[in-house]
């Protein structure tokens, strides 16, 4: 299952807390990311779609933040893929830049995957990065 690039926020900049992000950056979902939000959407019975993010944190520096978006901040990049709508604050879009949400199974555990190629090195336990 491939992936699709999610609609390019408008007027993107150019460089984000010093760090470039190139003109168009998106975020992508897979199909089995899009499809669990959607049906978690659903479920949930509210929520624009969801919020993803970076904070500080962790062993590495860094860590991801995924949360649902009930309110829409003029601020955020807006990314329309696969009939769910991704908000990216400004500041996070430098990290992000690029990435994969992918949802995955593996024995009994499931849950999201960040496949994001800014990541230079990341923690043991695998919560945490740094780029």
């Amino acid at each position: 299952m491939g992936a699709s690039t999610c609609a390019a926020p408008q007027g993107a900049a150019t460089e984000i807390e010093d760090r470039p992000v190139a003109e168009g950056a998106s975020v992508t979902l897979s199909e089995r990311a899009a499809n669990h939000i959607r049906n978690f959407l659903t479920k949930r019975g509210k929520g624009l779609g969801i919020k993803l993010g970076v904070r500080t944190s962790g062993c590495s520096g860094m860590a991801y933040k995924l949360e649902f978006a009930d309110v829409e901040d003029p601020e955020d990049h807006k990314f329309e893929c696969l009939g769910v709508t991704v908000y990216v604050d400004p500041k996070s879009l430098a990290y992000l830049a690029g990435t994969e949400l992918d949802f995955v199974r593996e024995g009994l555990n499931e849950g999201f995957k960040f496949n994001n190629p800014n990541v230079k090195n990341a923690c043991g336990c695998g919560e945490s990065f740094n780029v």
